[in-house]
Order: structure tokens, then sequence, then C-alpha cells
């Protein structure tokens, strides 16, 4: 595993901030981290980086316990702060050259142009970092990040105060660079975790709420089975009603209608009976499905007592 989290507690004061969480990330996986404001995301992201300290529990990367090994961890991650901690003074080129030989990066000069060219820097790469937009201000913080070629990336809202294109920029690039190395970002955005990750990791008031695809938790967290049927031609709602398996039905168009079913196997077998009967034709058959974001509601909602598991 890229990333094991075991147990983690971080308490300040009376409040557990985390509150014995654990989760692992294989290596490869893009994970989208999620939870209101004030969950705990980014106070797990600062143990699991090794720059805060954990009061219980155990981070581990690639093999490497965070904690008795800080030095050794690091250098197997990659890490963008919700506050993107750059020196607004310094050119693009001299802030990477500095954050190199932090990191004492070999081959330096070759490196820095490599990072410029994968995050998209080169247009800028000759302006002071304090004349640049929010959007590539991002990229050079990826690009720090990058530097010392680390095996995991930990990515805390990297589109936050972004326009839409650049939101979009970031989103390719996130996807790009998850193709060789282990990523666990966290976002607001709904919308672009469901376009990134196929995994999500929710936490709420300090604790794990769900770990799980994003089509196993749309399944679990639906209280009813729906489908939506096109047919050729026009029909009554009388025939759909009259489906043993439909419970409620609902005229999109006069030949689309979405239904609700008790389940949804045997509504597809009654539909196709209906049609073979009737002589009708199906154009499409869908079952629906619940967005992220009303499953992030119904997990994160102050009545919500689920907790899901993978």
């Amino acid at each position: 595993m890229s990333i094991e989290v075991k147990g983690l507690t971080k308490i300040y004061g009376e409040q557990k901030a985390v509150n014995n969480i654990s989760f692992a990330i294989g290596k490869g996986e893009i994970v989208g981290f999620l939870g209101p404001n004030g969950a705990g995301k980014s106070t797990t992201m600062k143990i699991i980086t090794g720059y805060l300290e954990a009061d219980a529990g155990q981070a581990v990367v690639c093999g490497i316990d965070v904690k008795q090994h800080p030095l050794d961890a690091k250098a197997k991650i990659g890490y963008l702060p919700e506050a993107n901690p750059l020196y607004y003074d310094m050119f693009v080129r001299e802030y990477l050259d500095f954050v190199a030989d932090v990191h004492q990066v070999q081959n330096k000069k070759q490196t820095i142009e490599k990072v410029i060219e994968t995050v998209g820097l080169t247009p800028e790469s000759k302006k002071k970092i304090g004349q640049l937009s929010k959007g590539y201000k991002q990229r050079v913080g990826l690009a720090a990040a990058l530097i010392h070629d680390p095996e995991v990336l930990v990515l805390d809202e990297p589109t936050t105060g972004l326009d839409p294109n650049q939101i979009l920029e970031i989103r390719e690039l996130i996807k790009q660079l998850g193709a060789n190395k282990t990523v666990i970002f966290s976002s607001h955005i709904l919308q672009e975790v469901e376009a990134i990750c196929d995994r999500v990791v929710i936490i709420n008031k300090g604790q794990l709420v769900a770990d799980d695809s994003l089509t196993t938790l749309r399944n679990q967290q639906s209280n009813t089975s729906s489908l939506r049927v096109t047919f050729k031609e026009p029909l009554e709602a009388a025939w759909l009603e009259r489906l043993s398996q439909v419970s409620a039905v609902n005229r999109i168009t006069p030949n689309e209608w979405e239904l609700v079913c008790k389940e949804v196997n045997e509504a597809k077998r009654q539909l196709m009976e209906l049609a073979l009967q009737h002589n009708l034709n199906i154009v499409s058959l869908q079952s629906g499905e619940q967005s992220l974001e009303e499953v992030f509601r119904s997990l994160t909602s102050s009545s919500s007592k689920n907790t899901i598991e993978s």
C-alpha cells in the first residue's frame, strides 16, 4: 500500500479533530478525500505528510512510519497544502531551484525544466511568482510538490479559488499525474471528484463515514431504485402502473418514463414482458443512480448515522 492510516486520532483541547480513522490507498490510485468544513481533512493530510503529529494511531507511507522516520517518509511525498506556501518575490525557476536544493535533487537544471513542462508552466516560467494568476500559482505549487519525483501526492483543495477554466486544467493535470503516482486529494467541488476518482473516502466530525467506489456508495445510499425507460411509441401510464414491481410512475415525455421500483431486475423483466405482449419497442433502459452530491449530503447530514466500510 502507498498510504496506510491506522486508528489515527488528533485532539485539540476537548475536540477530537480526527477520531480513530483508518483507510488504505493502493499504488496508482486516485482517491478523493471529502468532508464538510471542519471535518478533519486538512488535519489528516498534515499527519500523513508528517507536518503534524497524531495523538494516537499510525500513518505509513510506502511502508515507512511517518512518525518514526519523518525524513524518509517525506522523501516519498509531494504535498500541496491548502495555503500554498510560495515566495511571491522569487522568480518561478529561482523558487523551484530552492525547493530542489531542499530535497537534494540531482540533475537539478534538467529536473526543473521537466516539472515546468509537466505542469504547463513554460509560458510563465520567467516571471515572479507574485505576478502569476491564481491558476499558475497553483501550478508552481504542484511543480514544487513534484520536484523530487515522489511516489505519493497529497493535494489539499488544489482548485480552491480558481475559475472554471483553471479548474478544468488542474483537473486534467491531476489525472495525468495519477497515471504514474498515487494521489489523495481533498476538494469541496464534488463534480471534480466524480470526474477524476473511482473511489472516495468521506469523513464527518472527525470520523470515517465512507470508504468505497462511487458506484457502490451510490447503490448503498439509495433508498429507492429507479429505472428510466424510453419507448419508440407513446403509451398510457396505466400500463406501467399495473406492473407489480413498479411503485411510482413519472412521465418525462410521451415516450420517456421514470419508474420507482421495488426490485430493479424484476422490474426490467416485467418491462420486457410488457413490450413483447403489446408489440412495443424499448429504445433505452437505464438504472437511475444518486449523484455524489446526494450521497455526500446523506452521509454528512446532522441526522445521518450511516457508516460504510469497504
